[in-house]
């Protein structure tokens, strides 16, 4: 399995607290959701859905992805200017959730799907990874998900999360550069807000439209499951390509997965390993190979999946039948 080089921008400060005996006053902290004797691996022994056959994330090998020209671009709606008023963050003890308005909604897919919330996926200090999906085998810092319910066949996420066709999530891996993403910023500065487990707080509305690359006709689409349990497999994916991108100032750090009163035990690690494919097709919307140019200024784009991360050191020329990717650095 290949990582991106650990990423100290997105990894936490906070250093895991050894077993001890707790002081008067304070509770045990919560087991962890991802591993130990409570972990992913026994998922399935509580939730059997968590041990089937159409499971989620997984490594999305581009050889093997079917390309389909049909799948339209992605096109959320309500995203810019949410109407509803203040969002809420929370920490849930697993990870950090933004509940979003039912305005929000999601076009470009077989229905229309009403947002839901988002949340986050990350690694740990000095450690490569923490995305859930991979691509070839190269896994990233982080990754957003932005789920959504099927607005248009059910009355509400209650109803529609117990449907085959209930779910979409929306998922953008996400990488360290020299840039900043202010768009970021709304919700990583107010981590310091919800440190434990329970907290929550208010965020005044902004554009959630800017969490999202630019290159929405871009993506890899497959059916499977929600990556915590109960892990229902009635999630239609949709990973794009091109990666968000927040600099090493930005950080998913200072979280603890227990409450105030119990052992600090710090929010890392809180990903999925990839699951079997089994018979399952992924498609893609773009033809693989295929080159996109930079969004932004000192923004790029991978040439092609797995090829390398976006951004400077990579360099793009356009060639008469198509594009080549030149690698600056070495070690790409």
């Amino acid at each position: 399995v290949k990582h991106h080089s650990p990423q100290p921008g997105l990894n936490p400060v906070l250093v895991e607290t050894p077993p001890r005996p707790l002081p008067k006053g304070l509770d045990p902290p919560l087991h962890s959701l991802f591993s130990g004797p409570h972990g992913q691996a026994h998922w399935s022994d509580d939730y059997p859905d968590c041990g089937g056959q159409a499971q989620s994330p997984i490594d999305i090998q581009t050889k093997s992805v079917q390309h389909d020209p049909a799948l339209p671009p992605i096109e959320p709606q309500g995203y810019r200017g949410p109407e509803d008023g203040a969002f809420t963050l929370l920490n849930n003890g697993h990870t950090v959730a933004m509940s979003l308005p039912p305005s929000m909604i999601l076009r470009g897919l077989p229905q229309t799907y009403a947002a839901v919330q988002l949340h986050f996926h990350w690694g740990s200090r000095g450690q490569a990874g923490g995305s859930e999906h991979q691509v070839n085998g190269e896994a990233f810092p982080a990754e957003l998900h932005i789920v959504h319910y099927n607005s248009e066949s059910y009355a509400n996420v209650s109803e529609a999360k117990q449907q085959t066709d209930g779910l979409a999530v929306l998922g953008i891996l996400i990488e360290v550069g020299d840039v900043a993403n202010p768009a970021y910023d709304n919700i990583l500065n107010r981590l310091k807000n919800i440190q434990y487990a329970g907290q929550k707080v208010s965020i005044p509305p902004f554009d959630v439209h800017e969490l999202l690359p630019g290159q929405l006709g871009h993506y890899f689409r497959y059916n499977g499951s929600l990556t915590t349990p109960p892990c229902s497999q009635n999630v239609l994916w949709t990973v794009f390509r091109q990666r968000a991108r927040i600099s090493a100032s930005q950080v998913l750090a200072g979280v603890w997965a227990g409450s105030e009163n119990s052992l600090p035990v710090p929010l890392v690690d809180n990903y999925r390993a990839p699951q079997l494919l089994n018979q399952r097709l992924v498609f893609s919307s773009f033809p693989v190979g295929e080159c996109i140019g930079p969004r932004r200024p000192g923004w790029g784009v991978a040439a092609g999946p797995g090829e390398g991360r976006t951004g400077p050191p990579l360099a793009f020329k356009r060639e008469k039948t198509g594009c080549s990717l030149r690698h600056n650095d070495p070690s790409l």
